[in-house]
């Protein structure tokens, strides 16, 4: 198996080696997947539950290694990180819960002598590939699910971050059973050889250009994508008091890394002047190191660079970073502010993915909700696909074998 140097974003230097799975290894965890599933599928609901029950028990368990592993990979603040691996073991034990709730089957007498019956049964081997921003939380919202409905799992997490995964898989093996939760470490072409290889199912979190690659190469197995966005505030002149604190809290949460912050801020044209001094006052109270982490990587800290230089932003405003000593060359970057700005700005167009907010003004409440927006913006519900989990689901009607249906 092949290695790759793994970074600590905190400090921006070498913390130790990943592994990279390659064709054989992936061909051996989907095989491992396969063949668990028979035998997971065919758990009842009760025992089913149970071993999921067991997984967020733990969880619960090692919660801080979890949150060491977190960190290592992210550069989170303890807080955020805590948080999510109690997420983590929340959302396992909510679909432990649902994995007991059978939706009754469709029943019905359509053609004279015969019944007709619908009933619902596991996709099979589901692959997962998921980015680095959440990389706990992202991969549980696609596995856990999955797991509840009986299908086998193979995820592989982004190569910045596979840590935290990595012993996720560990207790998976010992609560749920060998091969039904499989992990695998790498790069992207790791993650292409999972969506190539034997999986019933595909769900993928990442940008829009490498979900279209997704969706080429799934053909026609089902496919989940969840493909960012740049998403919209709009800020009215009577807006409360907290409005700015809880918009730079918001923004700066995971340094702004998540497709569901806030990245936009349009106001009127009437409130706009106050809009931008009290959302500037907000930000700068909020310091990188301090309150919020760093950048991910050296790629997405130079992505970002970019994006802040060609902006036309006619007004920008940085805050300060608050580095611990030996973090000078981590990829930190202040809260910043970008105002005066055209529609077809890159800050606008593109999804930043920082602590970083743009202000616009429009003319009215109607004006505002048709500002133009570039083809890789949207606001924080769409930009999924129409494969999406909600739609999808993680299991398949069996067609009804009687007549007439």
């Amino acid at each position: 198996m092949d290695t790759l140097p793994l970074i600590d974003p905190r400090t921006g230097k070498p913390r130790g080696t990943g592994s990279v799975a390659r064709e054989p290894q992936v061909t051996a965890a989907i095989g491992a997947a396969r063949r668990a599933l028979p035998g997971w599928r065919a758990l009842t609901p009760k025992e089913r539950s149970r071993r999921l029950d067991r997984l967020a028990a733990l969880i619960e368990e090692h919660a801080d290694d979890y949150a060491v592993r977190e960190r290592a990979g992210t550069g989170k603040p303890v807080h955020e990180a805590a948080g999510e691996v109690e997420q983590l073991a929340d959302l396992f034990r909510f679909y432990a819960g649902a994995a007991r709730t059978r939706t009754a089957p469709a029943a019905g007498t359509l053609v004279a002598g015969h019944e007709s019956w619908v009933r619902w049964e596991p996709l099979g081997v589901v692959g997962v590939v998921v980015p680095w921003n959440y990389p706990l939380m992202m991969a549980a919202w696609r596995c856990a699910p999955a797991l509840a409905a009986g299908n086998t799992v193979v995820a592989k997490p982004a190569e910045t971050t596979p840590d935290a995964l990595e012993l996720l898989a560990e207790h998976a093996r010992e609560a749920l059973g060998e091969g039904v939760l499989r992990v695998l470490p790498g790069d992207r072409d790791t993650g292409r050889l999972l969506v190539a290889g034997d999986v019933d199912m595909i769900a993928f979190t990442g940008s829009a250009m490498a979900g279209a690659e997704v969706a080429a190469r799934a053909g026609t197995r089902r496919v989940s994508l969840e493909l960012g966005g740049n998403s919209p505030v709009l800020v009215l002149p009577d807006a409360p008091d907290d409005t700015w604190a809880e918009l730079a809290a918001a923004t700066t949460y995971n340094a702004g890394q998540s497709c569901a912050v806030p990245a936009r801020v349009i106001t009127l044209r009437a409130n706009y002047e106050s809009a931008l001094s009290l959302l500037t006052a907000a930000l700068r109270e909020r310091r990188a190191g301090r309150d919020f982490g760093p950048l991910n990587n050296a790629d997405q800290a130079a992505r970002y660079d970019r994006i802040v230089a060609s902006s036309a932003a006619k007004v920008t405003v940085s805050g300060e970073t608050e580095i611990a000593p030996g973090e000078e060359g981590g990829f930190w970057r202040p809260t910043t502010v970008l105002a005066e700005l055209p529609d077809d700005d890159p800050a606008v167009r593109e999804e930043v993915f920082g602590p970083l907010l743009t202000v616009q003004a429009a003319e009215s409440v109607e004006a505002a909700c048709t500002v133009r927006r570039g083809p890789n913006t949207s606001s924080r519900t769409a930009g999924s696909s129409s494969g999406s989990s909600a739609r999808t689901g993680w299991g398949r009607q069996k067609p009804p074998s009687s007549p007439g249906a």
